[in-house]
């Protein structure tokens, strides 16, 4: 089971967040969701337990406890949603490079 952990401190790093819920069972992965610019954790991060009522159990225990001084957000992950792609200006690309009129 895919498990969202927000809330964090911005300290927290990836071997804690997998020692937290290794107390509950075995961890698959552990990461911390970090700023491509800044390598800067963004403050959630996901952790993979193979077993879900291992998982279930970490979810219960851990949502709204004290981590780091921050009172942790855990549930279980939706799947990602797709967002649309745009071309860097906020929608399509139509037509030449100045508004697909004449080109001077």
């Amino acid at each position: 089971m895919n498990i969202y952990v927000g809330n964090l401190p911005y300290s927290i790093d990836r071997d804690e967040l997998k020692e937290t819920f290794a107390a509950f069972g075995d961890v698959a992965t552990a990461r911390i969701v970090t700023d491509r610019e800044t390598n800067r954790s963004k403050g959630f991060g996901f952790v993979e337990m193979p077993n879900d009522a291992e998982a279930r159990q970490a979810i219960e225990a851990l949502n709204g406890q004290d981590l780091g001084g921050r009172k942790a957000v855990v549930n279980e992950a939706r799947p990602r949603e797709e967002r649309p792609r745009t071309g860097g200006f906020g929608g399509e690309r139509r037509g030449g490079g100045f508004g697909g009129g004449e080109r001077w």
